[in-house]
């Protein structure tokens, strides 16, 4: 899991399988996944399948606020270990384009210092 993502131990043994439904939920103005743009701030899964987010937007005007919690619900809920997902959006702490992943600023085109 990416360093700048809170996730229990639970939600880490899972990883893989989580990284892959987030990379299928995808911010259509920017054309990135929701994991390699760094909008995810906290996993918690707990014993009964309850998988709670944090997640941000990359601006509070983005397109997409009301449609992406529903397609990570709905990717999320695929998963074999999940029964139940709530997404709490957050701004604070703002997000930042330092969050974006090195694969995901090569597919924007943008410097991978």
């Amino acid at each position: 899991m990416r360093a700048d993502i809170e996730a229990n131990d639970r939600a880490l043994a899972i990883e893989d399988k989580l990284i892959e439904k987030f990379e299928t939920v995808y911010d259509p103005e920017i054309g990135l996944d929701i994991y390699n743009l760094g909008l995810i701030y906290k996993i918690d899964l707990d014993e009964n399948g309850h998988c709670k987010m944090v997640i941000t937007f990359t601006e509070i005007a983005c397109g997409c606020i009301d449609t992406l919690p529903k397609d990570l619900i709905d990717a999320l809920t695929q998963l074999d270990e999940i029964n139940k997902v709530s997404v709490e959006v957050v701004w604070s702490p703002a997000w930042k384009m330092t969050r974006i992943s090195r694969l995901g600023r090569a597919m924007l085109g943008i410097s991978v210092r």
